[in-house]
């Protein structure tokens, strides 16, 4: 792994946010690359990015991933790309539907032209279980952006840039889940509010998450979609791993909320593959599902297999997260 980046140039788009910033880490404090650059539009949270890292290998691009000319002339002398950039709040999504559409869908296209035609290696992209069996804007959006990226890797007819997918879960305590949201309102002396008592979620921490898109580096052949084994939780449980005490109001589903999370469901169950630590789903077009390149090791999933959060066969335990808070409490409030 440490010589697959060395001297190489990675571009991250969104890399301002919660996992742009734990990437930005791990690879600055583990490989030696090139450059890194973090494409974001918010000025403000690159300033802080850039005090808090310090690194000359560092760089900033102000851009938005709408704006194709502007991310074709980033992604040049780019040999490696992960695409984090998204509208990701359900309810947002919901309330301005042509916004999130120009950004998780003409924004993937755009990466994927711009990608191109700078001949980068491989682009990862992130994706989110509500694009499994979508009910919500935001999971459409990142349904039909995942196709997208799947189709690019036909697009690309010489085979110089390939591309791949990560979807996973509720990211443990990044910016706007649900960990750092109930601490804040304990801190206010305000009830916790639970939408529905029987609602689980995935688990997954922002290192597992990182880990789980250079795995795809190191993997991919193209246009598979990979999923992280991890374990679930009830949202209750989640709540009193943060305060015992605390009184709970439950307010109801909102616009576009899942009772549960689904990363897999049965119609990918053909194209499924287990691994040790993680399930690939394969792409149906051009039979790639069948290419064995892609499968490798894989193991094919049982008929109808569904990867849920409620028919999970691992849980995590109030207690077990309780003391990863405390003990991460410090480092994922900054982030």
């Amino acid at each position: 792994m440490n010589n697959f980046f060395k001297d190489k140039s990675v571009l991250i788009t969104g890399g301002t946010g919660s996992f742009g910033q734990m990437f930005t880490k791990i690879m600055l404090d583990n490989y030696d690359l090139k450059k890194i650059v973090i494409y974001s539009r918010d000025e403000m949270k690159q300033w802080n990015m850039r005090n808090k890292f310090n690194d000359d290998r560092i760089q900033f691009c102000i851009g938005d991933v709408r704006d194709k000319d502007r991310l074709t002339y980033a992604m040049a002398d780019i040999d490696y790309a992960v695409h984090a950039a998204a509208t990701k709040i359900v309810p947002t999504a919901e309330y301005n539907p042509f916004e999130c559409v120009q950004t998780n869908i003409n924004g993937a296209m755009n990466l994927i032209q711009a990608a191109i035609s700078n001949n980068v290696s491989k682009v990862v992209a992130l994706s989110t279980d509500k694009a499994s069996n979508p009910i919500n804007l935001y999971g459409a959006t990142k349904l039909a952006s995942d196709k997208i990226f799947i189709a690019g890797n036909n697009l690309n007819y010489d085979n110089r840039t390939t591309f791949s997918i990560v979807r996973y879960g509720n990211v443990m305590g990044s910016r706007g889940s649900v960990i750092p949201y109930f601490m804040d309102l304990i801190r206010q002396n305000k009830s916790i509010t639970i939408t529905d008592e029987r609602m689980t979620r995935f688990m997954i921490t922002l290192e597992q998450g990182v880990e789980l898109v250079l795995n795809a580096f190191l993997d991919m052949v193209g246009g598979e979609i990979y999923v992280k084994k991890i374990p679930s939780m009830n949202i209750v449980d989640i709540a009193k791993a943060i305060s015992k005490n605390a009184n709970i109001e439950y307010i109801g589903i909102r616009p576009g909320e899942k009772i549960h999370e689904q990363m897999i469901g049965s119609e990918d169950s053909e194209y499924t593959y287990e691994y040790n630590n993680y399930y690939k789903i394969l792409p149906m077009i051009n039979d790639w599902y069948k290419d064995k390149k892609r499968i490798k090791e894989g193991k094919k999933v049982k008929k109808d297999f569904i990867y849920s959060s409620n028919l999970n066969s691992e849980w995590m335990s109030s207690e077990f997260l309780s003391e990863w808070i405390t003990l991460n409490m410090e480092s994922f409030i900054k982030i």
